[in-house]
């Protein structure tokens, strides 16, 4: 039995979620495959080879692979298929998008957002926005598995000795081709990989409020800024900033909500931070029943109070 971990990454350097669905790999039993399909690729590939846990690298060069467009990452993936019994992917855009592809290829079942590795065959995932964790067995020859990297620690980015074995990369295959990308770009830590995650919700009222307010603690912090459902759709801050259960999924070490009744939407993006602190004057707000630290006062005042006592 063999996993193949189909990373993430820039073609010089492995994306953080690489590393948890390499944990993941690693507690399905077998020895952990890790595939780079990119474009001069090369550093990508000796850095996933320093990966703790991971015995080979299979690197699949061309310039087909520089986008990471699912037509191709999928086909690729498909031509050494037949060497492995599991397919991890991250539970990213990226990874949602080539999965299901190989699965459908492959006529099995996808299992996706795994949390948990029960035993080779089943897996841990959240339904009904986190409220139940199903346990899923999958009967298949092969399995295509997603993988939430909140549900599991980061694999060591060095430490690994693993060998590089280079393949020929799949043609092609001229169903998609990559026009340009539009990158908004911050200082602040990207908000997935942040360790500190301060979050502002429709309590702010405007656009204006959420960056007098919200910036300063972040900036004070050194925190990455996220905002609730609500406030996106107000207008308030950007939709890369959303985070629940139709955002982004987080789990940093520190999670301040400020303003942020706790809807089921959001918690189920957050619920899995170390510590969590939320600020709302309405005390029975549903944040307070996951927060370790609960501050039941108007943010306006208490947000810059506690950016004085910083």
């Amino acid at each position: 039995m063999t996993v193949l971990v189909i990373a993430e990454h820039d073609n010089a350097s492995i994306r953080g979620a690489t590393f948890n669905t390499v944990t993941a790999a690693t507690q399905c039993g077998g020895e952990v495959h890790v595939l780079i399909a990119g474009h001069n690729a090369g550093a990508a590939a000796k850095a996933a080879a320093q990966i703790a846990g991971v015995a080979r690298v299979i690197h699949a060069e061309g310039e087909q692979f520089a986008h990471g467009l699912a037509e191709n990452m999928a086909a690729q993936v498909l031509a050494i298929a037949g060497n492995y019994s599991h397919f991890l992917f991250p539970a990213t855009a990226s990874g949602k998008n080539i999965a299901p592809r190989v699965a459908a290829k492959l006529d099995v079942g996808q299992v996706s957002d795994i949390t948990r590795v029960d035993s080779p065959d089943t897996f841990e995932r959240p339904i009904y926005a986190g409220n139940a964790i199903a346990t899923v067995q999958s009967l298949d020859e092969k399995k295509v598995v997603t993988v939430r990297s909140t549900g599991f620690d980061p694999a060591s980015a060095t430490g690994g000795t693993a060998a590089v074995e280079t393949v020929v990369g799949v043609a092609d295959s001229g169903q998609s081709r990559f026009d340009g990308s539009e990158i908004a770009k911050n200082d602040r830590p990207e908000l997935t990989a942040a360790k500190i995650i301060v979050s502002g919700g429709r309590a702010l009222g405007s656009s204006e409020k959420f960056n007098e307010v919200m910036t300063p603690l972040a900036d004070k912090l050194g925190a990455a800024i996220g905002a609730s459902r609500a406030a996106v759709d107000a207008g308030y801050a950007p939709n890369d900033l959303q985070v629940g259960q139709t955002g982004k999924i987080v789990a940093p070490q520190l999670y301040i909500a400020a303003g942020i009744s706790g809807a089921i939407q959001h918690l189920a993006g957050m619920k899995d931070s170390k510590v969590i602190v939320a600020i709302n004057k309405d005390p029975e707000a549903p944040i307070f029943s996951v927060a370790d630290y609960g501050l039941e006062a108007d943010l306006f005042t208490a947000i810059p109070e506690l950016i004085k006592a910083l």
